[in-house]
């Protein structure tokens, strides 16, 4: 059953008046007009969101995340755990994995699917440990000539003392070395929340595509609105300024690509958004491996340099 948000409270009682009327008049006329209307209110009311609007999409606990992703994108995936150094964060995942035949290293920022897959996974905010297994199998990667495929999926790296304590700051900005270093292809995807330098560390890539509804910016709209109007009650007007929503970014050259979503968000339907997404990163990849070693770095290179 699909959890509606604040905004879809009109969506809900239509689909609610929907489904009362084909529980006893299944197939009839009116039936049909009235989801005819349902959908297409579905449809106006998500061509017209509001970057607020869209950062609710982007975190609706309905929305397919790396575990869903991975399970329909990839086959034999091998989870590799640890960073060798400390331990193994859960917030970040990755491992070996074929995408249509082809062998790529997948990682990416794990959220939880509920309330205990949250605590274990800490809300898919890394610690050092986490970037630091980045790493380790990026280079993995790059020894072995797999392609690198990232799901990017945070709110930010995790803020803790401890975490701090372990070098954040240091393991961030390692692993977009080891990004921009890479002599194999990156592509990666903002599927949700692409937060501050939690979400760079995974997304220095050669191409990086963002879901229709998923949000990309250097700190949250809670955050930015506390800062500027020490108040988190600003959040949407932040939104608005920051402009942190896929279009937003293409126009600013942020991003390469949008993957549009299917009709009411990739929450409602997560076999057609694997889809979707398995076309785009097929052609991405078929791209990319024409490119050399150093062509790669080049790129990636230009492609940052450009937006400092």
């Amino acid at each position: 059953m699909i959890q509606y948000l604040p905004f879809e409270k009109p969506i809900e009682a239509l689909d609610r008046h929907v489904a009362e009327l084909s529980a006893h008049a299944e197939g009839t006329e009116e039936a049909r007009m009235l989801r005819e209307r349902a959908d297409k209110l579905l449809a106006d009311t998500y061509a017209r969101l509001s970057p607020w609007e869209r950062t609710l999409v982007a975190r609706h606990p309905q929305r397919p995340r790396f575990e869903k992703l991975v399970a329909g994108l990839f086959s034999a995936f091998l989870s590799i755990a640890g960073d060798r150094t400390f331990g193994d964060d859960q917030a970040i995942i990755g491992g070996f994995a074929r995408f249509e035949g082809r062998k790529v290293m997948v990682i990416g920022h794990v959220k939880g699917e509920d309330t205990p897959g949250r605590l274990k996974h800490n809300f898919g905010m890394a610690r050092p440990e986490g970037y630091r297994k980045a790493i380790r199998l990026m280079e993995l990667a790059d020894r072995f000539g797999l392609p690198v495929v990232t799901l990017v999926d945070t709110p930010g790296a995790f803020p803790g003392v401890d975490a701090e304590a372990r070098g954040q700051a240091e393991a961030i900005a390692r692993s977009t070395e080891a990004c921009l270093a890479l002599g194999v292809p990156l592509v990666a995807v903002i599927i949700g929340e692409g937060g501050s330098g939690g979400a760079v560390a995974l997304a220095a890539a050669n191409r990086v595509l963002m879901f229709e509804h998923a949000v990309y910016s250097v700190i949250s709209p809670e955050g930015c609105a506390s800062i500027l109007w020490r108040s988190s009650a600003q959040a949407a007007t932040a939104a608005e300024a920051m402009r942190v929503t896929a279009g937003d970014l293409l126009k600013l050259g942020v991003i390469h690509r949008i993957v549009y979503e299917p009709r009411g968000g990739a929450h409602r339907d997560h076999g057609e958004t694997v889809k979707r997404l398995t076309l785009a990163l097929r052609s991405e990849l078929d791209t990319l491996a024409a490119l050399t070693p150093a062509e790669l770095r080049r790129e990636r290179e230009e492609f940052f340099l450009r937006l400092a």
